[in-house]
């Protein structure tokens, strides 16, 4: 535990602290639900950061056991998930809900973090890209029939991300970008919903339904150029207070918090997460292993995008698409997948030999 990164464990206490304030200012009882979240994933921090990750890599039937297992729980959801919400994602065990795409999302850092270590000076090849391509589309496409547009959207950022660090050359990127293109216009006719197709014309056409698709935006851009700079005090946002602001606890959180401790506590959890997120990335550059490098790169990728999608769209910057700010958002699912990547960095610091 001595060789922890602890500023990387201050900025999750900090963050989780800020969650946790929010939280009981919006409603007792997901304050508590979160509390034990939190506690659960402090453990696993703590647990996982024992295990030695190199020996994984000359075991590749364990990274494959662990993706095959997050496909296996997404085909289960596909088959067996009510739906909440409007959307298929969630397997319900008496009152516990778990997301699968959650761990979908843990599952293939861990198998690309070993894919592209092996292979990262053959990464121009059309087969390796294509292998790469298989394992994303995957547990992309049942999470988008889902359908859960914003968790889709991260696994694709995270396949993207991959391929960069790993050194992709431009013109296989120009044809991807083309592919995609495609690709999205056929899903936008064919595999969104009504209301997400709603979103992105809503998000385009800001001045419209003011009292729907927009409302959200609205509310959330009201409570945080109403906050000023010390905020409006804990329990005292009228935004938060009278309902008006709504997903206040996942898709606002960061609107809402700022709202009661101002732009201060907002420049705050930002500078928080910027922190941790450089922790990580000096965790990868530092470790001695390219299955360590990109583990942690591929956390670093991971976490950008779900901040830059959630703070976009709460500052209407982005449509809504329901993803969460790490460690910030009310969530088991979520804390508990980003908790587990972050013990496995944490035990990727305490055996790098170049970490200090």
């Amino acid at each position: 535990m001595k060789q922890h990164d602890w500023y990387l464990n201050g900025t999750i206490l900090f963050l989780v602290a800020a969650s946790l304030i929010i939280l009981s200012s919006i409603n007792a009882e997901i304050f508590w639900q979160q509390l034990v979240w939190v506690l659960i994933s402090l453990t696993l921090i703590a647990v996982f950061s024992l295990i030695d990750w190199r020996p994984l890599v000359n075991h590749k039937w364990v990274i494959v056991s662990i993706y095959l297992a997050a496909i296996l729980l997404l085909l289960i959801t596909f088959f067996f998930a009510p739906t909440i919400r409007g959307t298929r994602s969630w397997l319900v065990f008496g009152g516990v809900q778990l997301q699968t795409s959650e761990l979908a999302k843990l599952a293939l850092i861990i198998l690309f973090a070993y894919f592209f270590a092996k292979r990262h000076i053959g990464i121009a090849r059309l087969s390796v890209l294509f292998k790469s391509f298989l394992y994303f589309v995957i547990p992309f496409g049942f999470v988008l029939i889902q359908p859960d547009l914003g968790s889709a959207l991260i696994i694709f950022s995270i396949w993207l991300g991959f391929l960069l660090v790993s050194g992709i050359r431009w013109r296989h990127i120009i044809v991807g970008c083309l592919i995609f293109a495609v690709i999205g216009i056929w899903g936008w006719q064919n595999v969104l919903k009504d209301y997400q197709r709603d979103r992105i014309s809503a998000f385009l056409n800001p001045d419209t339904a003011t009292l729907g698709i927009n409302y959200g935006v609205i509310q959330s851009k009201i409570a945080v150029g109403s906050a000023g700079f010390f905020g409006k005090g804990y329990g005292q946002g009228t935004q938060v207070q009278l309902g008006f602001l709504p997903e206040a606890s996942t898709d606002f959180i960061l609107s809402a918090f700022i709202e009661e401790w101002g732009l201060l506590g907002g420049i705050l959890v930002i500078g928080a997460f910027v922190l941790l997120l450089l922790r990580i990335a000096r965790v990868g550059f530092r470790s001695n292993n390219n299955f360590g490098r990109l583990v942690a790169l591929g956390t670093v990728i991971m976490f950008l995008a779900q901040f830059i999608i959630n703070t976009g769209s709460a500052l209407g910057f982005l449509p809504v698409i329901g993803v969460t700010f790490p460690f910030l958002s009310y969530g088991g699912s979520s804390i508990i997948a980003n908790s587990i990547l972050v013990g496995i960095i944490q035990s990727i610091a305490s055996r790098s030999t170049f970490l200090r």
